[in-house]
């Protein structure tokens, strides 16, 4: 439940990182702005002519320490999961459970073992002398 929570407003925060440093202005967008471009007037009127810089700096600056706050705590959560493993490992297991399964004939413990030294037949010839 907290993980679904946690990586919302991961998913959330991330987005609004995203636009607000979309919404911030370049240090050379003010010689844009002298030639006629932009539309700096608009920022300065709702915020002052410094007011939105120092507005988006800080939102930012809070929006990415929440953002870096939920990494790190999605990433605690995940790792220590109990009762759950990576799909990789659980794939490996399963293929190496499987090769050790079907690799090694299994020999009943009431079957004799045969002496070395006696003729017996085998499926491998026999070397002429």
């Amino acid at each position: 439940m907290i993980e679904n929570l946690l990586l919302i407003v991961h998913l959330v925060m991330a987005v609004a990182l995203v636009v607000l440093v979309l919404l911030q202005q370049g240090k050379g967008a003010q010689a844009g702005a002298a030639f006629g471009g932009g539309s700096s007037g608009s920022s300065q009127s709702l915020f002052g002519a410094r007011g939105s810089a120092n507005f988006l700096t800080r939102m930012t600056a809070v929006i990415a320490t929440i953002f870096f706050i939920t990494t790190l705590s999605l990433a605690y959560l995940y790792a220590n999961r109990s009762g759950s493993s990576s799909v990789v490992t659980n794939s490996v297991v399963e293929q190496i459970e499987e090769s050790q399964e079907s690799d090694v004939p299994m020999v009943p413990a009431d079957v004799p073992a045969e002496e070395s030294g006696s003729e017996a037949e085998s499926d491998v010839p026999s070397i002429p002398e």
